[in-house]
C-alpha cells in the first residue's frame, strides 16, 4: 500500500513527483492560494487556513481515521507553528511544536543559543524605546526587528539614541508587538540547507547572497566561496543549532554571518529554504532536497552518510527594475536560453513560476511582468515579481557571471514611479 502523508501549504508545493514514488498527498491549502497543476500529483485537497493548526486538524481529522497519515509535513514558514501542533495532536514523526516555535522566536532562538554557549550574540527583548536606546548605548551599532520577523521586512540598523527611537517608533507603527534588538553582526551572509533523520543532521548546500540596502536577497548562488573558509566551522554549528531545537527531521535553512570573530547564527528554519535555494543544491551537489523532502521521512531513500562536494555552481537572480509601469520588455538572449513568460494580466499563484518545469534547463529566464504592469519598489522578498534568471556552471563565479548576463539581456522600459 501506498504511504500517506498530508502536506501544508506551499508555493509551489514541493510534491511534484510523488504519485510516481508511490506517495499518496493530501494537500492542505487556503482555497485559490494553489497552483491547478499541482492537482495532477494530489490524491485530494482540503481547504483551511494554513496557520490555523484546529481548522487543519477538522479536516485531516477523518481522513486520518479512515487511513492514518504517516506524516504531516509543510514546507512554508506560514504554517511552521501552526503544522507542529498538528504533528503534535495526531502523535506523529516530525517537527514538533516546540521545535517550531523555538526556531521562529529569536528571542527565544537566543536563549537557546545562550543555554547552549553556541554563537555568542549580544541581544535583548525590548518592550520600550528607552530599551533600545540603553542596548544601543550599551553595544553601539545594533538591529532592531521583529522577533517573528520574515522576508526581511521591518530591519532597522540603528547607532545613537535617535536612530533607535526612530526604529522603535517605525515597528510600533507597523504594529510590530514582539521585538528584539541585537548587535549588528559585520560580515557576508550565508546559509546551509540540510536535511536531518532520526536527529541525525546531513549539512548539505552553502550558498550566499547579493542584497539591497534593506537586506533584501535578489541573488542566491552556490557553492558560496565566502562559506568555503568556515565551512567546517558551519557545519559544527548547523548540527549543533538543529541539536539544540530538537530537530527530529526534515530539511532545514540556517543562515549565518560570517563576523571577524567567526561565524554567528543569524537565523534558522524547519523547513527548505525559498528563493529556489533548493533547486540551486541539486544542480551544484548532486542531491535533490525537494524529492529528499518527500521520501527520506518515509524511508523510500536512505539520508547519506556524507555531506556531498559540489560538482558544479548555480545561481538564482531576480529582476530588480526600476520601479514604475513597464511600458515594453526587450529581450536580446541567445538560442540556448529556456525562456518563459506568464500569462500577461494573470498574478502566479507561485513565488518562482515554471521552476520545475526549468529543471533540466541549464540557462533560463522567466518573464513575469508586461507592459501595463506595475514593478515595486524592492523592500522585502515578496517584492521580487518582475521574474528571474537561473543558471548552472562550472563553479559559483561562473554561475553568477551567466546570471549577470541574463539579466543584461532582458531590459524593462519603465515610466518611473514619481
Amino acid at each position: 500500500m501506498n504511504k500517506r502523508i498530508a502536506v501544508v501549504g506551499g508555493r509551489p508545493s514541493p510534491i511534484h513527483g510523488a504519485k510516481e514514488l508511490g506517495i499518496d498527498v493530501v494537500l492542505v491549502h487556503q482555497e485559490g492560494d494553489y497552483e491547478q497543476e499541482i492537482l495532477a500529483h494530489c490524491e485530494q485537497v482540503v481547504h483551511a487556513r494554513i496557520d490555523d493548526a484546529e481548522a487543519i486538524i477538522k479536516v485531516l481529522e477523518p481522513l486520518h481515521r479512515d487511513r492514518p497519515f504517516d506524516r504531516i509535513m509543510t514546507t512554508t514558514e506560514v504554517a511552521g507553528e501552526s503544522t507542529g501542533k498538528v504533528v503534535d495532536h495526531f502523535g506523529l514523526t516530525g517537527v514538533s511544536y516546540k521545535t517550531a516555535r523555538l526556531l521562529k522566536d529569536k528571542v527565544a532562538m537566543r536563549e537557546l543559543l545562550v543555554e547552549h554557549n553556541l554563537s555568542p550574540v549580544a541581544y535583548r527583548h525590548v518592550t520600550s524605546a528607552q530599551d533600545a536606546v540603553a542596548f544601543v548605548k550599551e553595544h553601539g551599532k545594533s538591529v532592531l526587528k521583529p522577533a517573528e520577523g520574515v522576508a526581511s521586512l521591518h530591519i532597522h540598523p540603528c547607532d545613537d539614541a535617535a536612530s533607535a527611537s526612530k526604529a522603535w517608533q517605525a515597528l510600533q507603527d507597523a504594529d510590530v508587538k514582539h521585538i528584539i534588538i541585537e548587535e549588528y553582526l559585520e560580515g557576508p551572509v550565508v546559509s546551509v540547507d540540510s536535511f536531518s533523520f532520526k536527529r541525525r543532521h546531513l549539512p548539505i548546500g552553502y550558498s550566499q547572497y547579493r542584497m539591497n540596502d534593506k537586506y533584501v536577497e535578489w541573488e542566491v548562488s552556490t557553492p558560496s566561496t565566502e562559506a568555503r573558509k568556515w565551512l567546517s566551522e558551519l557545519k559544527e554549528m548547523t548540527c549543533r543549532l538543529l541539536d539544540a531545537v530538537e530537530l527530529e527531521e526534515g530539511p532545514s535553512h540556517s543562515e549565518f554571518v560570517l563576523t571577524p570573530k567567526g561565524p554567528r547564527v543569524l537565523e534558522s528554519h524547519a523547513r527548505l529554504a525559498g528563493s529556489g535555494a533548493p533547486e540551486l543544491v541539486r544542480r551544484a551537489f548532486g542531491l535533490d532536497l525537494n524529492r529528499m523532502f518527500l521520501t527520506v521521512p518515509l524511508g523510500i531513500d536512505t539520508l547519506p552518510q556524507v555531506s556531498p562536494e559540489p560538482k558544479a555552481g548555480a545561481a538564482i537572480q531576480f529582476f530588480v527594475p526600476t520601479p514604475g509601469k513597464v511600458r515594453k520588455v526587450e529581450l536580446d538572449l541567445k538560442p540556448d536560453v529556456d525562456v518563459r513568460h506568464t500569462k500577461s494580466g494573470e498574478t502566479p499563484r507561485v513565488f518562482l513560476p515554471f521552476l520545475f518545469e526549468l529543471g533540466a534547463a541549464e540557462r533560463a529566464v522567466v518573464i513575469q511582468k508586461h507592459e501595463g504592469d506595475t514593478i515595486p519598489p524592492l523592500d522585502t522578498v515578496a517584492d521580487c515579481v518582475s521574474g528571474y534568471v537561473l543558471a548552472t556552471g562550472t563553479s559559483r563565479e561562473d554561475a553568477v557571471r551567466i546570471g549577470d548576463e541574463l539579466v543584461a539581456a532582458v531590459n524593462f522600459i519603465v515610466d518611473p514611479t514619481a
